[in-house]
């Protein structure tokens, strides 16, 4: 997710302000603490799409004030808004001498706001922005998710048209203020995001090349081209957000299984998240590969259902930990069990189906095999191979129908990070020959000089 939370206070009178939490809020509570804080307001700046919010279970749980917009249609207000103090722009949220001046800034979302932040103590020019998901260090946030996530048709192009009215309001801060938002490289929620965390609006209006654009009809079909597909699990997400995220379950602690998960129900998920390496090596027939990595919520997103028991296989307790951590920040509660690298020996032992994948560089592929790109069509399109079959790997389960069960395949993405999961769920799929190419199109595509 690249998900980034702010905690901006005053410790002369110790209070501080929470933007844009998720789900785990203990950290926040802990930070402030030992700023010498106490968090008395918590705000977001939409309702956002790639994670569950915390910010309603952590304004409960600290007593302190909920700030919510009420800026955009009724659509798109909260049905918990009652529990909440409403702003617009112009209205403000204090922490001591630091003040919050709320700014309606649609396009990514119709409710969005962002927060102008002045330190009254010292000045009373603004210090910061924060952009939430309006803008990005590099880039802009989406204006398509409401239509292609959520199925709201008919919002992508006039959530253009208002993002570039945004950012005509933008263009009028000053140079010198810095550019806080909610997300960074390797997030959905953009096109081209920058791996810098935090930036300078000066930086932005000379480097970000949707400020440097001054037409709008050229900003609406550039922004709306070559947008990352969403996961799936966006849709769910959008809609908890907005009736109100369940409070984090009281979850039963995670339960290390020896005997092939006798603590689930038949029907139960088996999530492999150990290193690539050894899942293509050895793993249970039929599981979801999804390694711990930067794309580890987005895979889960994609594939893992909810409403179901989940069973990790990790490589130890601090890896099964943290899987059911991150799950649980998109909504996926379900982890029941977990169990070492060595349950695949005892499923075999058993009578149980163990597999292995191939996986090999580009450069020892045998003949005879039909490739397959599961890259983005974005990527697709800006570097086109010459696979027969290029299929986003998140939309295999509805493709399915375009494969041939009967072929072998060499299932590349860019550079292998996605290909190892990609072929886990064509193997659910019932698609079974199968090499995993590791050094994906980059290497195919060296071998073509």
């Amino acid at each position: 997710m690249a998900h980034a939370s702010y905690l901006v206070g005053c410790p002369g009178v110790g209070e501080a302000i929470i933007i844009d939490p998720n789900r785990d809020f203990a950290p926040y509570i802990d930070a402030a603490a030992k700023g010498g804080m106490k968090i008395t307001a918590v705000t977001e700046t939409h309702i956002h799409a790639d994670f569950l919010s915390g910010a309603k279970e952590l304004a409960e749980a600290t007593g302190a004030k909920l700030y919510l917009s009420a800026e955009g249609p009724a659509d798109w207000q909260y049905a918990f808004a009652s529990q909440a103090v409403l702003v617009k722009t112009g209205d403000k949220i204090t922490a001591g001498s630091v003040e919050l001046t709320v700014q309606h800034t649609p396009g990514h979302t119709p409710e969005h706001i962002s927060f102008v932040m002045r330190d009254l103590g010292r000045s009373e020019k603004v210090a910061a922005v924060f952009t939430g998901d309006f803008v990005f260090v590099g880039d802009v946030g989406r204006p398509d998710l409401l239509e292609q996530a959520a199925g709201v048709k008919g919002t992508q192009e006039p959530g253009a048209r208002s993002l570039f009215q945004s950012l005509q309001w933008l263009k009028t801060l000053p140079d010198h203020i810095l550019v806080w938002p909610a997300h960074g490289a390797g997030s959905p929620c953009g096109r081209a995001l920058g791996a810098v965390p935090v930036s300078t609006l000066g930086y932005e209006k000379s480097a970000n090349w949707a400020l440097l654009m001054e037409n709008e009809d050229a900003f609406v079909a550039e922004v709306l081209r070559g947008q990352p597909e969403p996961p799936a699990y966006y849709a769910q997400m959008k809609s908890r957000n907005k009736l109100g995220p369940s409070r984090v379950a009281e979850r039963p602690a995670l339960v290390r299984s020896g005997d092939a998960f006798r603590f689930a129900s038949p029907n139960a998920l088996v999530v492999d998240v150990r290193p690539s390496p050894e899942y293509m090596e050895s793993h249970i027939y039929r599981a979801i590969h999804a390694p711990l990595n930067k794309l580890f919520t987005i895979n889960c997103g994609w594939f893992v259902p909810y409403d179901t028991d989940i069973l990790l296989v990790a490589s130890d307790e601090a890896s099964a930990r943290l899987a059911a951590q991150e799950m649980a920040m998109v909504g996926l509660d379900g982890v029941v069990a977990w169990a070492g690298p060595e349950i695949v020996g005892a499923v075999r032992k058993a009578g149980g189906e163990v597999r292995s994948i191939p996986s090999m560089a580009a450069a020892d592929l045998p003949e005879g095999l039909v490739a397959l790109d599961v890259r983005g069509a974005s990527e697709h399109e800006h570097d086109p191979s010459d696979s027969p079959h290029a299929i986003p790997y998140g939309f295999l389960p509805r493709r399915l129908a375009d494969l041939d069960p009967s072929v072998a395949y060499a299932v590349h993405c860019q550079g292998g990070s996605r290909s190892p999961v990609a072929v886990s769920i064509l193997e659910r799929l019932g698609v079974e020959r199968l090499v995993e190419v590791k050094d994906g199109w980059m290497g195919m595509k060296a071998l073509r000089g």
